[in-house]
């Protein structure tokens, strides 16, 4: 039980910065720290459909993460090869044959002796008849599967033990296609450990560490509430995490690297895009985050307990992306007085002048237009006119015409504009781009078949189904207290935001224990509802749960995105700054706590 391994996060997308692989090499080098596993993830699904289109116009070589390949493996394979360090990555995307390919190619020519599994089973594109014959539907509004003829990729979230296979067999670079984000954490605490299928609790812990890790920096201080105490984070530190044998792992950096890790900082990273923290469902297992906690332990060290898990699902969550018409958008700047109106005269003008050519020319009106005037309040639910806006304008049409005639009004209407226009000009005019929208349904397990292929060497594996657990009960609210006195909720509280499909996603994280009660009682689903109400659709509904273990709330906001990622014409189709809304309103709590929190604040 005293053994230990290191793991470090380097990637949470891909066209992430490419200073987190020598940042980490060096500190291992230097002994500053010792690592055992560099976890890359590139992986979304709006990255998924980018590379299926990358992949038609080259199948052979095409639609995986290049960054992979060539700001990770080609600058640094010797110092990788040197320290011994075991490389896992989702950097496949739809073609992890070629990235693999790819990077043995590097090996080869360097004169290494590296060993490189590629996984695969997660593409369905292959099955797309068998799929459509089976008539799936949508997991979150029960939709029919969109026409055959319109998939751009089909891919099945697998799990961690493939990744576990594959070191088992010795691989030292380890690159799979569609897995969840966690599971490259995850593969290698089961191989290292030897956890087993049924160690819900372990695997449920190994896959919060995956968790804590796979956004990067955003667990070192990057997009935490309290940005300032993360310094200059041109040198910001990557996490690592020191993880135990019952699941328990600490979470740290590099010394001499800016950024925090904090409190604050981890449990941002913990609830951020979890939904219900007790049914977080992943292919492995199904966890329970609720009663974690997290201490400060040291400087730039927090302890992150245990979670607690059940039985995976019998099911593999599939992302099928389809097109849906066409989309464009663009920004321009007023500035002068009444900047604000003049930006709303602008772009009325532009719709209706755009309308007005698609209804002479018969191509049927824009199936959605977006306007948001941002300094105009627009992103913050409120209206106040401003010395200087910026206008998105941006819409939607089932052809890419009727988006190009847009797009011409758009920059037509300059002359007849109101004064204090301006724009940023040598970037060309927008043009016409896919709609991709995301269909998510259920897949049996049994029918799919995970290869791993070790340099030639060629694995099978199958993962076991089980019978569903029960759901724990719901931990008890917090007691209810009544407010007397207005305070923001940033001086109680730390934030983070983020999307589940075409969900909003806010954790919320009392910065003292004390505050909890104060906090629940005030963040009910009607203020979320008034407070975020410009973003939701009509009736959407909003969920709350706790998380006693880290004086936590979760908020969940159904239909609250337009669509959600690469199909949403917001500003902010993923939430980012949802918590900052939320986190600059004004709350009714108890007196005894509003002085604790501003006698707390003011110390800091």
């Amino acid at each position: 039980m005293s053994k230990k391994i290191h793991i470090a996060g380097a990637s949470g997308y891909w066209g992430e910065s490419a200073m987190a692989t020598p940042q980490l090499l060096q500190a291992h080098k230097s002994g500053d720290v010792h690592l055992d596993y560099i976890v890359y993830d590139y992986l979304a699904e709006i990255t998924m459909s980018i590379l299926a289109r990358a992949k038609v116009k080259n199948p052979e070589n095409g639609g995986y993460a290049t960054d992979f390949v060539e700001a990770v493996i080609r600058p640094h394979l010797s110092d990788i090869a040197e320290t011994g360090i075991t490389l896992i990555a989702n950097a496949g995307g739809v073609n992890p044959e070629a990235c693999g390919k790819a990077v043995r190619a590097l090996v080869k020519e360097a004169g290494l002796h590296l060993k490189v599994a590629v996984i695969t089973g997660d593409n369905r594109m292959d099955a797309l008849e068998a799929i459509a014959a089976t008539d799936p539907k949508d997991m979150f509004s029960g939709a029919s599967m969109p026409e055959a003829n319109k998939v751009a990729s089909v891919n099945t979230y697998l799990g961690a033990f493939p990744v576990a296979k594959a070191l088992d067999a010795g691989a030292n670079i380890v690159i799979t296609g569609r897995v969840v984000d966690s599971a490259v954490t995850l593969g290698a605490c089961i191989h290292e450990f030897g956890w087993g299928e049924q160690d819900w609790d372990l695997l449920a812990s190994g896959s919060l560490c995956g968790h804590i890790l796979e956004c990067g920096p955003q667990t070192t201080g990057g997009n935490f509430t309290d940005w300032e105490l993360a310094g200059d984070i041109s040198e910001i530190g990557y996490p690592i995490a020191e993880v135990a044998a019952d699941g328990g792992f600490v979470t740290t950096k590099p010394s001499g690297t800016t950024g925090l890790v904090s409190v604050g900082t981890v449990s941002e990273q913990m609830v951020y895009e979890i939904g219900d923290p007790q049914t977080y469902l992943l292919p492995d297992v199904t966890c329970d985050f609720s009663d974690v906690t997290i201490t400060q332990i040291g400087s730039d060290r927090v302890e992150v307990s245990p979670a607690k898990g059940r039985a995976a699902p019998t099911h593999y969550k599939t992302c099928l992306t389809y097109a849906d018409g066409f989309r464009a958008g663009s920004y321009l700047t007023f500035y002068g007085n009444r900047s604000t109106a003049k930006a709303e005269a602008f772009s009325d003008a532009v719709i209706k002048r755009a309308e007005r050519i698609l209804r002479a020319s018969n191509l049927g009106d824009f199936t959605e237009v977006s306007r948001e005037i941002i300094g105009g309040g627009s992103q913050m639910g409120e209206r106040r006119d401003t010395q200087e806006a910026v206008v998105k304008i941006a819409v939607k049409h089932p052809e890419a015409k009727g988006v190009g005639i847009f797009l011409k009004e758009m920059t037509g209407t300059f002359l007849a504009t109101p004064p204090g226009l301006s724009a940023f000009t040598g970037a060309g005019r927008p043009k016409p781009s896919p709609v991709v929208r995301l269909f998510s349904y259920l897949t049996p397990k049994d029918e799919i078949e995970i290869t791993i292929d070790i340099d030639g060497q060629s694995l099978s594996h199958k993962d076991t189904i089980f019978a569903p657990a029960p759901a724990p009960a719901r931990p008890n609210a917090p007691e209810t207290v009544s407010g007397d006195v207005d305070i923001v909720l940033e001086t109680l509280a730390w934030a983070r935001s983020g999307d589940k499909g075409d969900k909003g996603n806010i954790g919320i994280i009392a910065r003292d224990a004390s505050y909890l009660p104060a906090l629940w009682s005030a963040l009910t689903p009607e203020l979320v509802g008034n407070v975020m109400g410009h973003f939701l659709e009509d009736k959407a509904e909003i969920e709350r749960f706790v998380l006693p273990g880290s004086n936590s709330i979760n908020v969940l906001m159904d239909r609250a995105l337009g669509g959600g990622g690469a199909a949403s014409l917001r500003n902010d189709p993923q939430a980012k700054g949802f918590a900052q809304v939320l986190l600059a309103q004004t709350i009714r709590v108890p007196a005894s706590v509003a002085t604790a929190a501003n006698r707390k604040a003011a110390r800091s």
